[in-house]
């Protein structure tokens, strides 16, 4: 049917595009994976995975004083984190907000007061708004999570709109999300 010629070209063609085929698939799973490391920062505690979806992981900031009522504040972006727990028993969980400590060090009058600060957490359907200041240890959640399961949180943080600091200022707050697991270990790169 075919001859020798036409056999050795067919063979020829077919090594050619397993080959473009092969680097297509690499650079797509490559390009696909670079894209989604920069997103996703993981930590680990002892038997949870946390996952942050922002491009600052852990971190949260505020960089600009920009008075806000709470239904504007809860439609800010927010700060995303997701909570898997690798085990088959529950685990008793804290997320905690605190100073970052790596933050250069700014004048105190640079830094916005956590009393005109005000910050919300979102797992499920609750959603729970506080002042900054009035959290006990910086606790802004304390919840169980099932074997096996895995929560998403949505965090926000804001300036409250009754607050005399002045609107448009440069001043900064910088903290950083902890999860922290009923041993005390804190979840870490």
């Amino acid at each position: 049917m075919f001859s020798y010629e036409q056999k050795k070209e067919f063979l020829k063609n077919g090594i050619y595009m397993f080959l473009i085929l092969v680097l297509a698939v690499i650079s797509t799973h490559y390009i696909y994976y670079q894209f989604q490391d920069v997103r996703n920062v993981n930590f680990n505690s002892e038997s949870l995975d946390v996952t942050y979806r922002e491009k600052t992981g852990d971190k949260i900031e505020l960089l600009k004083v920009t008075p806000v009522t709470d239904s504007v504040g809860l439609s800010s972006n927010a700060y995303s984190l997701s909570i898997k727990n690798n085990l088959t028993e529950s685990v008793d969980y804290k997320i905690k907000i605190v100073d970052d400590e790596d933050v250069e060090e700014l004048d105190e009058d640079e830094i916005i007061p956590k009393e005109d600060l005000r910050i919300s957490v979102k797992t499920g359907k609750f959603n729970k708004i506080y002042d900054l200041e009035e959290l006990e240890e910086g606790i802004l959640l304390e919840d169980t999570i099932k074997a096996l399961e895995k929560k998403n949180i949505s965090i926000r943080l804001w300036v409250r709109h009754d607050s005399t600091l002045p609107s448009g200022s440069a001043m900064q707050y910088h903290g950083v999300i902890q999860v922290i697991e009923e041993d005390s270990s804190i979840a870490i790169r």
